[in-house]
């Protein structure tokens, strides 16, 4: 892969090793530290000048620190001439914060987007974005990839596929990606009705299609607090499941969540390695994790060759 470079900074580094030896080149040499008083500093250790480079790093938490390394590292990069510079962003942090949700609130999904460009970037390329439409707050290219396939493909080796399975989208936004999982599992679906009384707060109303006697898989882009999801395993078994697992994108795993699915009566969740896993959530036994690596080295061979990104998922 002449011409093709691909650095990370300290969010998601496992990730990128694995990244680059699935593209089959050498991460690049770079240091990410801090000065005592806690600005970012970054050194390239290598001549990047022509070179298309690839940054791959997640704005996963501490979200606001790997965001600043991030800029700093476009920035770094931009200024020693590399010819095109693409942040290879596996979770895109803010994304919740897509639209105004009340008078005088930012929409934060947005700024970063514009800080990202102003940083360097000239393409981005994400993984299951929370919201399909942040890809219009860019100027610049961004390639929008999806871990369904690659879940759907570590279950069915797993478990099998037909109709003992139900797929089920835990909320209404979540028709479409769960739809995806299921015709790849050969499965039925089903969703939930879910309000929202809060931030981080909900409650499962209603179940919308049959799962008595099946085993239930809940889709989902990320697991934050796992609030929802425990509130679905519950509406789930109280309707009839047999057996009930979860597969997410981002397992963000803040707050009570660890604890929330230890005292869960669900089997096991299938995440990827978007977002690094902490101690306590390696120790779960609960937890699966599937990576995107071959699928992101794959795009970015893509994108450096000037090839088709969509055709990955055809």
């Amino acid at each position: 892969m002449k011409g093709l470079k691909i650095f990370t900074a300290n969010a998601n580094p496992t990730l990128a090793k694995k990244v680059a030896e699935a593209a089959g080149v050498e991460l690049g040499y770079c240091e990410v530290s801090s000065f005592a008083d806690g600005e970012i500093q970054v050194e390239i250790h290598e001549s990047v000048r022509g070179q298309h480079v690839f940054v791959v790093q997640s704005t996963c938490p501490p979200v606001n620190q790997n965001y600043m390394e991030l800029f700093v590292m476009l920035d770094a990069l931009r200024r020693a001439s590399a010819e095109s510079i693409t942040a290879v962003i596996p979770y895109y942090g803010y994304a919740r914060q897509d639209r105004k949700v009340a008078p005088r609130a930012p929409i934060s999904a947005k700024l970063m987007a514009d800080l990202l460009t102003t940083a360097g970037a000239n393409r981005v390329v994400c993984v299951d974005l929370h919201a399909a439409q942040i890809q219009g707050f860019f100027n610049v290219p961004v390639d929008h990839l999806f871990a369904i396939p690659t879940l759907a493909r570590a279950w069915r080796d797993a478990y099998g596929q037909g109709n003992d399975f139900v797929a089920v989208s835990p909320d209404a936004g979540g028709v479409e990606r769960t739809r995806a999982f299921a015709k790849r599992i050969e499965s039925s679906m089903a969703i939930i009705d879910k309000r929202r009384s809060g931030p981080n707060e909900a409650k499962a109303l209603h179940l919308i299609g049959d799962v008595t006697g099946k085993t239930a898989v809940i889709v989902d882009d990320m697991i934050d607090t796992a609030g929802t999801l425990t509130q679905a395993v519950d509406s789930l078994y109280k309707n009839g499941a047999k057996r009930v697992f979860a597969v997410a994108t981002h397992p963000v795993l803040s707050g009570p969540a660890i604890n929330r699915l230890k005292e869960s009566r669900i089997e096991k969740v299938w995440v990827t390695d978007t977002i690094p896993l902490s101690e306590a959530a390696k120790n779960c036994g609960k937890i699966e994790v599937v990576s995107v690596a071959p699928v992101l080295a794959e795009a970015m061979k893509r994108i450096h060759g000037n090839d088709s990104v969509s055709s990955l998922f055809d």
